[in-house]
C-alpha cells in the first residue's frame, strides 16, 4: 500500500516551474518515494546502483537515463556500486507546467504520449541518453525562458526516440493525488502558512471537517500525521534555503516554522539522516530553481 512509501515533498514552490539538481555523490541515501511532480533523471559511473520504479527492481550500467511520472513510487539505491563519484542531475518540475490545452495541439501530441507512459516509468535507449548527456548537463547554467525552451526540446527528442522502455506493470494507483478539491485546499494553505504555527482545528474547519475526520483524511491521502506533513513542507524549504542562501541555521529554523533549534535539528535530522549543518556541507553540486 502507497502508505508505506514516503510522500516527498520538494523544494519546489507553487510559483516555481522547474528545478535542476546537478551533484556527485558516493551514496543515495533517499528511501523510495513519492511525488506528484515529473522527475527526468540522469545518472553516469552508476554502474551496479540498483533502481525501484513501481514493481521494477534493476540493477542499472553505467549510464542511464529515466523519467518517472507523478505519484510513481520510485528510489534509487547504491547495492553492489563501488564508484565514489555518481553523478546525478535531476530535474522536477510541475505535473501542470503543460497543462491539457497545450499537451492536446498536434505538435505535442509525442511529449502528451510519453507523459501518459512515464506514469509506469521510462527508461530510454543508451544511444539517446549518451546524445542527451551534455544537453542535460547544460542545463544549469541555462537562465530563464532559455530554460525552458531547451526543456521542451529536450523532451520532445526523447518523446521520438526509438527503444524506450516502460519499467513498471502497473501506474501509481495515487495518481490522482492533488485532484482531490480538499487536499489541493489544504496543500495551498500549508504552502502560505508553513512559517507559523498551524492548528489542526484551523485546517480542518477550512475543509469543513471535524478535527478527527481531517486527521484520518490526512493519513490516508498522504501517508503522514497531520504534524508529519506540515514538518515535511517545512523542512522541504529549509534544505532550499540551506543549499541556496548564507542564511543562518537558526535563521533558516524561524523562517520555516520551527519554535526552537533543538526541535528543527531532531525534525531535520529524522527526515533527511543528518544535522542541518552536516546537510549543508555534504552538499556538493549545483542547485538551480525557475
Amino acid at each position: 500500500m502507497i502508505k508505506d512509501f514516503h510522500r516527498e515533498i520538494t523544494p519546489l514552490a507553487p510559483e516555481d516551474s522547474f528545478q535542476v539538481f546537478d551533484r556527485i555523490k558516493d551514496d543515495f541515501d533517499f528511501p523510495i518515494h513519492f511525488h506528484p511532480e515529473y522527475e527526468l533523471n540522469f545518472i553516469a559511473n552508476g554502474q551496479g546502483v540498483r533502481r525501484i520504479i513501481g514493481d521494477s527492481i534493476e540493477e542499472i550500467s553505467e549510464l542511464e537515463l529515466v523519467l518517472v511520472g507523478p505519484n510513481i513510487e520510485h528510489c534509487w539505491e547504491l547495492h553492489n556500486c563501488k564508484n565514489k563519484k555518481i553523478h546525478e542531475i535531476t530535474i522536477q518540475f510541475h505535473n501542470d507546467l503543460f497543462d491539457s490545452k497545450m499537451l492536446s495541439r498536434r505538435i505535442f501530441k509525442p511529449i502528451k504520449d510519453m507523459f501518459d507512459r512515464s506514469n509506469y516509468g521510462i527508461v530510454f535507449s543508451k544511444k539517446i541518453t549518451l546524445e542527451m548527456k551534455d544537453r542535460i548537463k547544460a542545463l544549469s547554467k541555462i537562465d530563464s525562458i532559455d530554460y525552458l525552451m531547451e526543456l521542451i526540446s529536450i523532451l520532445q527528442d526523447l518523446a521520438n526516440s526509438r527503444n524506450q522502455r516502460m519499467l513498471s506493470t502497473y501506474s501509481s494507483q495515487n495518481k490522482n493525488f492533488e485532484n482531490s478539491d480538499k487536499i489541493k485546499i489544504v496543500y495551498d494553505f500549508i504552502q502560505e502558512n508553513f512559517h507559523r504555527k498551524i492548528l489542526l482545528s484551523e485546517v480542518s474547519e477550512i475543509v469543513n471537517m471535524s478535527s478527527v475526520s481531517f486527521n484520518r483524511f490526512i493519513k490516508k491521502r498522504t501517508g503522514k500525521t497531520f504534524v508529519d506533513y506540515i514538518n515535511g513542507t517545512r523542512i522541504s524549504y529549509a534544505t532550499r534555503w540551506l543549499i541556496e542562501t548564507d542564511l543562518s541555521i537558526s535563521e533558516i529554523c524561524f523562517k520555516c516554522g520551527f519554535n526552537n533549534i533543538a526541535n528543527f535539528n531532531r525534525v531535520f535530522k529524522k527526515s533527511k539522516n543528518s544535522t542541518p549543518s552536516e546537510y549543508r556541507e555534504k552538499f556538493e553540486g549545483i542547485k538551480r530553481v525557475l
